[in-house]
Order: C-alpha cells, then structure tokens, then sequence
C-alpha cells in the first residue's frame, strides 16, 4: 500500500490531474453540445444530423494528440525554435492571401484548405507569438524597460501579424493578438509609459478602423443597441439572448433547445453557449464556468511556480491564451462586446481552435511536470 501511494504521490508531482480533469471534461461537453446545437442544420443542409458531431469527435481525438505531443515532447525543443514557429507561423498567415490557397468565406480569407480539412492560421499564429514572446521577455528581461530594445521588437512582431490578419480582413483576430501582447507585456515587465500610451494608439487605430468600415460600423450598432436592428445586423445577439432568457434556472433539457432550430446563426459555432444556457439553463452554465475557472486557476498556478524565467513567461502565455478566448466568446455570447467570431475553447465547433487549446494545455501539463533534467 505504501508502494501505490507513492506512485500516485510520484504521478500527482508529474501531471497537474486536476487540470488534465478539467480539460477532458470540456472536450467531452463540447462534443455532447455540439450534437446538440447541430443536428437540426445538419440533417436539412448536410443528409446526416451527426455530421458535425462526427467532425467534432475527430477534432476531440486531434486535440488529445496535439495534447499528448505537447506533454511528451521535451519543451527545450518548442522554446528553442521560438523563432521557427514564428516564422511558420507568418507564412500560414500570408497564405491566406494569395488566391488559391486561401479560402474565402463570408467576404474574409481567413482558411487554408488541406484536403478534406481546414487551417485558420490564426489558432497556430498565437501560440508562435506567445513562444516568441516568452523567449524575448526571458532573454531580454535587463533590456525590458528601455524602448528600442524591449518595447519596439515584440510590437513590430506582433504588428505585422495584426497586419497580415488585417489584409485577409481578421480584424477581431488582430484585436485577440494585440490583446495578447499586452498582457504578456504587463507580465514581462515592460514600462507602463509604454504600454499605457500603446494602448491609446492602439484604441484609436481600431476606432478608425470601424469608422472607416461600413460593415464594422453596423456590428458596432449591433452592439450597441441590438433590438433596434433585431431584424439586421443585431438579429444573431438577439436570438443569443432569448436563448438564454428562455434557459431560467434549470434549462429546457438537453435537447430541448428552440432557438438552433435555424433561428440562431452560428448555434454549433462561436455561439454554442447560447444553446447551452438555453438546455441547461442558469445551473449547467454556472457548472461549466465553474470547470473553466478551475482549468484557468490551474493553468496560472502550473506557470506562476515555474523557476525557469522562459517556462512561466510560456506557461503564462498559454494560460492567457485559453483565457483570452472564454472570456471573449462569452463577452460577444452576452452581448456585452461587439461580435469578433472568437470560439469559446475545447466546446466550440472547429479543429483548429479545439487542437490548439488542447496543445496550450499539453504546454501547461509539460510544465506541471516540474523542471527537464
């Protein structure tokens, strides 16, 4: 008995299980909802009402291996080719616009087609930058104050990433990387002169930006005010809120939804927790946030007691990066931000968001192992 207790005591120093148990649980109740959410479009569009189920679940077991690759290989490997994958990371974003190889839908080339299969190269995009980042503000740390040398290379990095996604037009996945600059930034250390007046540039730039766009202009109206464009550019939050107006305490059950009966845009998509407030009602969403603010505790204990300088600038970097997405998926789910098309992480529809959370939380379990030898 002695012996088995100390095995587990041995596993338990090796993997964060709690927050391996977190990350298993919202897979698995992505792939339920997305069954759910699903299932009416894709019977009448698609033939098959688990088509996308079916997809979801190869995304599931896609994102356990990226996970299981993540945990498994040595991370010197991931954080000494910093600038590999930043460089790799740069020409899937320019891919994007050449014609032919990046693929157009809804008026942005945000996809590159592989087969059967698609890439958004924005998921890989913010995991390069963040192992970009980690190494800059680990190696640089002596510099991170001065403005040539800490502050100019980390935002020219990322500011030509935002103008690449910008070209495509991605202009919510700018917002997302700039956003993980920033707090990364805050983390690093850089001075609060130069972040405070970077943020202002930055606002202004984006208020242009909307102006400047019609189409950016009504998602803002949208925002605003949605039911006085209910029938327009407002209709998707609206519906989001009926759904979970319409879920009270305990939910209609799962199943039971009305509003992914073709009402809802997106049900399956950026918009799932709407059906799932509408299913499950207040107390299913409050379990499921309660899961994800365990996965998030956990994430930023796993980096916050890294040693090494690099591993909890990466650590951090990871943990912001499942962070950044919930909170913004529910901010635009609830209306309280402008649609930016940000899935909420492990329970959204896609591969490419559902692989690269699960690689942040291989990184994160990596780092729970303790230091390499």
């Amino acid at each position: 008995m002695i012996e088995g207790r100390a095995r587990v005591a041995e596993l338990d120093r090796k993997l964060d299980m709690v927050l391996l148990a977190m990350v298993l649980f919202l897979l698995a109740f992505g792939v339920v909802m997305v069954l759910s959410a699903s299932g009416i479009m894709a019977e009448k569009f698609w033939g098959d009402k688990y088509f996308f189920f079916k997809r979801q679940a190869l995304f599931a077991l896609a994102g356990l291996g990226a996970m299981a690759t993540a945990y498994f290989t040595p991370r010197k490997f991931w954080c000494n080719h910093a600038y590999v994958w930043l460089l790799l990371a740069f020409a899937l974003l320019a891919a994007t616009l050449i014609p032919g190889i990046g693929t157009a839908a809804g008026g942005a080339r945000r996809w590159l087609r592989l087969g059967a299969m698609s890439l958004q190269p924005l998921e890989p995009a913010k995991v390069a930058l963040v192992f970009y980042l980690a190494y800059f503000f680990s190696a640089k740390q002596d510099k991170v104050k001065t403005f040539s040398v800490g502050f100019l290379p980390p935002v020219a990095m990322t500011g030509a990433m935002c103008l690449l996604l910008l070209a495509q037009p991605d202009f919510g996945g700018a917002v997302l990387l700039a956003g993980l600059l920033f707090l990364m930034s805050l983390v690093g250390g850089i001075r609060f002169l130069y972040l405070g007046s970077s943020l202002l540039l930055g606002l202004a730039g984006a208020w242009g930006l909307v102006v400047s766009s019609a189409y950016r202009f009504k998602r803002l109206a949208a925002f605003l005010d949605p039911f006085e464009n209910a029938r327009t550019v407002g209709y998707q939050i609206v519906q989001s809120l009926y759904a979970f107006g319409s879920g009270g305490v305990a939910g209609a059950g799962l199943g039971a939804g009305r509003q992914k009966l073709l009402f809802l845009p997106e049900a399956h998509n950026d918009f799932i927790m709407a059906v799932a407030g509408e299913e499950l009602g207040f107390l299913g969403v409050t379990l499921f946030f309660v899961c994800m603010g365990v996965l998030l505790w956990r994430a930023f204990a796993v980096a916050l007691r890294q040693k090494e300088e690099q591993d909890r600038y990466l650590g951090t970097g990871m943990a912001i990066i499942l962070c950044l997405g919930a909170v913004l998926n529910m901010a635009v789910v609830l209306g309280a931000a402008p649609p930016k098309g940000v899935p909420m992480p492990f329970v959204s529809y896609g591969g490419s968001h559902v692989v690269v959370a699960c690689f942040c939380a291989g990184i994160l379990l990596n780092l729970s192992k303790g230091e390499e030898d």
